[in-house]
């Protein structure tokens, strides 16, 4: 099946992606919102640690022959400084600073989840102007292989999908 963007689609898979991301935390046990804040886009409180998360959320959907392009977290560019809005809403919402990226193709869907600590410490290019989740076969299976990236798989079956 093709994909053909219609011109709210940015902002409808940036709400299918925060929501996809409450839907897994909350199977999972944690108490998750939605909030509305510069910085972050879920508060999530896991009960068996006493943690709060405040995360912010990328999601994006690549048309075939983009399924390895980055995707930007947090931007330096033209006096923004994204990495301390996050931090800043951390603080008022009393929240560890987390990033989550959801990101569908033609056929599948990835949605990763980890602290910003993990990502500095094993996937951050300092000096860059942006922070970027990287997609590329070896990002991936670095991905795959540390625990501290949560990661869910999805497919999609469109059997009977035609416009």
């Amino acid at each position: 099946m093709d994909i053909i963007k219609s011109s709210r689609h940015q902002k409808i898979i940036g709400d299918f992606g925060e929501n996809i991301i409450c839907n897994w935390l909350s199977r999972s046990g944690l108490e998750v919102t939605l909030v509305d804040h510069t910085g972050i886009d879920i508060v999530a409180f896991n009960p068996s640690t006493n943690k709060r998360l405040g995360i912010t959320v990328k999601s994006r959907t690549r048309k075939p022959g983009t399924e390895q392009e980055s995707v930007n977290l947090l931007s330096y560019q033209r006096g923004r400084d994204d990495r301390e809005k996050v931090r800043q809403a951390c603080r008022a919402f009393a929240c560890d600073p987390w990033v989550a990226v959801y990101v569908e193709t033609t056929g599948e869907a990835d949605v990763y989840l980890t602290s910003l600590d993990n990502y500095d410490r094993n996937y951050r290019i300092p000096g860059k102007a942006v922070d970027d989740w990287k997609m590329c076969s070896m990002y991936r299976e670095k991905y795959a292989a540390d625990a501290n990236v949560l990661h869910i798989h999805v497919r999609f079956d469109a059997t009977n999908w035609r416009w």
